[in-house]
């Protein structure tokens, strides 16, 4: 495997998201002038859960935690929403109060859309639209697969396809995948229903064999196709136990 290169991030444009890919120039243009952008510090609360706000946020540099809190009040983080995503439709959408909070996870740059605006763009433009519904599609079944995971899996497996999940390829290194930034331990465990000391623990002991690396912030899986092995493996013992 070649040698990890720095790649620093740039802020994204809004028109390069998928979402409005098929848009022509003037319109996209249209569109990032009608909203505006704010630079949100770490750790700083960008949404409140049950708030009546509308907007849509796309997130042009950085990344935020999606999280809910139990009735017991623990903290469950529900996903990492990264540079070149959004979150919000959800309320733009139903009408609804906010189902969850956000939390910027590194000093991260937002693009804020009106939520009529962004009804405006979905029901003008059919592609938009349909982008959309496979988008809500992933979200269905992505939460399907989290219900099973808790059912079947054991803790260090769960961490293990949650990195997995978490993953992109590196533009410098072809086969080489990596998750940037890693999310603090604290927030994975809250993805993954165990503690932080488990998914410290989980992920240190894949260093030694080489799986797993860690450079700065960042977390690179050296081998993918080992992870996925292990997981499969871990997940086989445990249902024949």
């Amino acid at each position: 495997m070649g040698t990890i290169a720095a790649t620093p991030e740039a802020s994204r444009r809004l028109g390069d998201f998928s979402l409005l890919e098929e848009l022509n120039e003037q319109e996209k243009r249209g569109i990032e002038q009608r909203c505006h952008k704010r630079t949100y510090s770490r750790n700083e609360t960008i949404l409140d859960k049950g708030s009546q706000s509308r907007e849509v946020f796309f997130v042009l540099k950085g990344s935020v935690s999606v999280i809910t809190f139990s009735p017991a009040g623990r903290e469950v983080t529900l996903a990492a929403v990264k540079a070149g995503d959004f979150f919000g439709e959800l309320a733009a959408i139903d009408g609804q109060p906010r189902s969850a909070s956000v939390t910027a996870i590194e000093k991260s740059e937002i693009a804020i859309m009106p939520p009529e605006m962004f009804l405006e763009v979905v029901r003008g433009h059919p592609t938009v639209a349909f982008q959309l519904m496979q988008r809500l599609a992933r979200m269905v079944r992505a939460s399907g697969l989290r219900i099973l995971e808790l059912s079947t899996l054991q803790a260090a497996q769960r961490v293990y396809a949650e990195l997995l999940r978490m993953a992109q390829p590196d533009a410098a290194v072809p086969g080489l995948f990596v998750v940037r930034p890693l999310p603090p331990m604290h927030e994975i465990a809250s993805m993954t229903s165990t503690t932080r000391e488990t998914v410290n623990r989980a992920i240190s002991q894949l260093y030694d064999s080489g799986v797993l690396k860690r450079k700065g912030r960042n977390l690179y899986i050296m081998d993918r196709s080992k992870l996925e092995e292990i997981v499969q493996s871990l997940q086989a013992h445990h249902l024949h136990r």
